[in-house]
Order: C-alpha cells, then sequence, then structure tokens
C-alpha cells in the first residue's frame, strides 16, 4: 500500500501533458472537489472555491493569457511564450483556485482581533487545496503544474466565465496526461532547512 508520503514524493510539476487521461471529466472534477473539500482552514472558513474547465472553456483561458501577454510581452519574447502557453492548451484540463473575499470579510468583522491575519490564514487554506488537488491528481497517473497568471487576466476570466466579483484568483493548475516524465529534483541539505531541539 502507498502511504502518504510516497503519494507527496510522486507530486511533481509536469510541464508535457497532453489528452490522453485514463479517466473521465467526471472523475476528474470529484477528485479536485474532494481533494478541496477535505483541505483543512482557518476556522473552517471553507473560502477556497475553485472553477474547474474542460474542452473549449479550457482553450479559452490560456487564450485571455495569450492575447493579454500579447499586449505586455515585448515582440522578440513572444514566441517562446506563447509556446510554453501552448504546451499549456495542450492539456485536458485546468482549476482555477480562487479565495472567496466575502468569507474573510466576514471573519474580519466577526473576530476583529484576528482581523489582519484571515488574509493570510485565506493564503494557507488556497495553497493546502492546491496542493491537495495536485497531489490527489498525482495518485491518478494525471500529472499538473501550477500557474500564476494573476492579477492580469482576472478581469477578462471573471467577464468570460462570470465568477462573483468577491472570488480573487490566486492559482491555475493545468493538468493532463503525462507525456514526458519531470526531469531530476535536488534537495537542500537538511542541516539548511530543519532544526530539532529537545
Amino acid at each position: 500500500m502507498t502511504s502518504f508520503l510516497d503519494k507527496i514524493k510522486n507530486r511533481r510539476s509536469i510541464y508535457a501533458i497532453g489528452k490522453n487521461v485514463a479517466l473521465e471529466q467526471a472523475e476528474i472534477e470529484q477528485i479536485i472537489k474532494d481533494a478541496v473539500k477535505h483541505s483543512p482552514s482557518s476556522f473552517n472558513s471553507q473560502s477556497s472555491r475553485v472553477v474547474i474547465l474542460f474542452g473549449d472553456s479550457h482553450h479559452k483561458f490560456w487564450e485571455i493569457v495569450r492575447e493579454t501577454l500579447r499586449k505586455i510581452v515585448p515582440e522578440a519574447a513572444f514566441a517562446a511564450t506563447s509556446g510554453k502557453l501552448d504546451s499549456f492548451s495542450a492539456g485536458f484540463g485546468t482549476a482555477l483556485f480562487y479565495e472567496d473575499q466575502a468569507v474573510i470579510k466576514g471573519l474580519q468583522e466577526q473576530f476583529a482581533l484576528y482581523a489582519d491575519n484571515f488574509p493570510v490564514w485565506s493564503e494557507h487554506s488556497t495553497a493546502i487545496a492546491q496542493f491537495a488537488a495536485w497531489t490527489a491528481l498525482a495518485e491518478h497517473n494525471v500529472g499538473a503544474s501550477l500557474q500564476h497568471y494573476n492579477p492580469i487576466v482576472d478581469d477578462e476570466v471573471a467577464t468570460t466565465f462570470g465568477i462573483p466579483h468577491n472570488w480573487k484568483l490566486r492559482a491555475q493548475l493545468v493538468f493532463g496526461s503525462i507525456e514526458a516524465e519531470a526531469g531530476d529534483k535536488d534537495f537542500m541539505s537538511d542541516d539548511e532547512r530543519f532544526k530539532t531541539f529537545n
């Protein structure tokens, strides 16, 4: 039986992705929903929101990113940028991770003593949800990488997909079949990262 740590070790940034996934769309959707639903959040706020894009909607999102970047990336560098976006569009789908600012504001009003902390704790919540969904997909041999084209695409994405104004885009998890394995990963020395005291 695979341990939880083995599943974490198996999760990698997979950039060469395709549409040849063994799972049905509904199965992938349920994996993401379950992973996010069971991820912890401060005060059980459940502030994370996810928009899952497949098919034309998945491609539409990456075209929005492309056309937004076309306006700001120097022409000489745009071909490389566009090629990178092609690799994301080649995937099976994209999960857009949001945080509901209305929930955060409500907690700030209800627990004024901790008001400054709730936006920070919201970032923790979304990070946990992203990691959980990413790891759960990897468990099913679905490759993914986490991207951050927010906030430059936020307004157009919100208009295109009818996203509530109080949802704040935090990350995009693009996923698909693993067409090439991740490369080797180097690790810092444990002595540099950890301290233990008795």
